[in-house]
């Protein structure tokens, strides 16, 4: 994984057939494919060795290997066209021998044979790798429309977030996370539904909707959470109707608020999740735990929902939210990863980190090193603050 880059989030890449073909050769030298460089040299290097042997020991039919390297890192054409120039170069090396050191017939059919086989394999390779592409936009496709592009200074807030998911062929799971302006303030959502793959993608989905919706409406914040909590039990309701054996999800959850009638403060409402960390040039505290249970989950409480907290802030403060892929991630000795503890000695060494963009590539970079990139859950690391005037660098980063 490369870090530091912005993700291309406005193209919508196709996978047609010069395109699966251009984005798979394996090799590359200043943009320009050398796929064809191996079996060139495999081949010359067969006829050059048959040409220096002796009669007794001929290597010719070796020639038969050409065509099958091509077609693990060439297109059908190229491997087409060594199939061809192995047969041609066989021909034209068996028969500058004496009869009575030619192969023959037997080998010319094993080298044909050979070249058409192996133009065979690399048309189904190349149909699969365009069948992987096309997986790779719909789930690229999914994960736009679930985590949605954020703008910079979206809601009048600076955000930054990287997404890493657990199965790097997904490419997307359940954890979301969005940013809501409206007329009562700017809301944040940050969540993580039970369970993997696309049921819990449909939880996230239909979690977003309605928190986009609510959120730009709704005056306050606890009815906002109320929405959430019918949200995901209408949801549940659906899916054990269709029949499935995943209608007892449920989703824990961070709700914040940034009242436009007071600059200083956060509201927050915490469903089960961690408590984010406030991070700022003075070091890191961790807001206090909530006692709610998690979306879906609420009735069991005789409380009912959790209730809203509102937290000062000092200007150009962080709150910094993450998901469990973050505070349970795991290095060889089975120890968590110490978030709290690593945030606030690198605030410390550098001021600069506490800025939303280095802060969350900073937190990637460092759970990725904890867990030795072997990732047990979705891990979302999701940073924002009200907007300091000057600074810019908001977005998602490249996982």
């Amino acid at each position: 994984m490369k870090g530091g880059r912005r993700q291309v989030l406005d193209r919508l890449p196709r996978a047609g057939h010069k395109d699966a073909l251009q984005r798979h050769q394996l090799l590359r030298v200043r943009r320009r494919s050398v796929a064809w460089v191996p079996p060139a040299l495999l081949l010359v290097c067969i006829a050059a060795a048959d040409y220096n042997t002796t009669g007794e020991f001929r290597i010719i039919s070796w020639i038969v290997l050409v065509p099958g390297i091509a077609a693990a890192i060439c297109g059908v054409w190229g491997t087409a066209v060594f199939a061809v120039l192995a047969l041609v170069t066989y021909v034209l090396a068996d028969a500058a021998w004496s009869h009575q050191y030619q192969t023959g017939l037997p080998d010319f059919i094993l080298v044909a044979v050979g070249g058409v086989l192996a133009t065979l394999a690399c048309a189904v390779r190349v149909r699969g790798e365009r069948r992987m592409l096309h997986m790779r936009d719909i789930a690229e496709t999914t994960r736009r429309t679930v985590l949605r592009p954020l703008p910079p200074g979206w809601g009048g807030l600076d955000h930054a977030a990287v997404y890493l998911a657990a199965d790097s062929m997904a490419r997307v799971g359940g954890d979301f996370y969005d940013i809501q302006p409206g007329p009562h303030g700017t809301r944040v959502l940050l969540g993580d539904v039970q369970g993997k793959g696309l049921g819990a993608v449909e939880a996230a989905a239909a979690l977003l909707g309605t928190f986009r919706e609510a959120g730009y409406h709704e005056a306050e914040l606890a009815t906002v959470a109320d929405r959430l909590e019918v949200r995901i039990l209408r949801h549940r309701g659906h899916t054990a109707a269709l029949g499935r054996d995943d209608g007892d999800r449920f989703a824990t959850a961070a709700l914040l608020a940034f009242p436009e009638d007071d600059g200083g403060a956060v509201d927050v409402v915490l469903f089960g999740h961690d408590p984010p960390l406030v991070v700022g040039l003075h070091g890191v505290r961790q807001l206090p735990p909530g006692d709610g249970l998690p979306l879906g989950l609420v009735e069991l409480a005789g409380a009912g929902l959790p209730p809203v907290h509102r937290v000062p802030l000092a200007p150009g403060e962080i709150l910094l939210l993450t998901t469990d892929g973050v505070t349970e991630a795991r290095d060889g000795d089975g120890a968590f990863y110490p978030l709290a503890e690593d945030v606030a000695r690198a605030v410390a060494a550098d001021p600069r980190t506490a800025e939303p963009r280095r802060l969350v590539a900073f937190v990637r970079d460092r759970t990725l090193r904890h867990c030795g990139g072997r990732l047990a859950d979705d891990t979302t690391v999701f940073a924002v603050r009200r907007r300091v005037e000057g600074e810019a660098g908001n977005g998602r980063l490249q996982s």
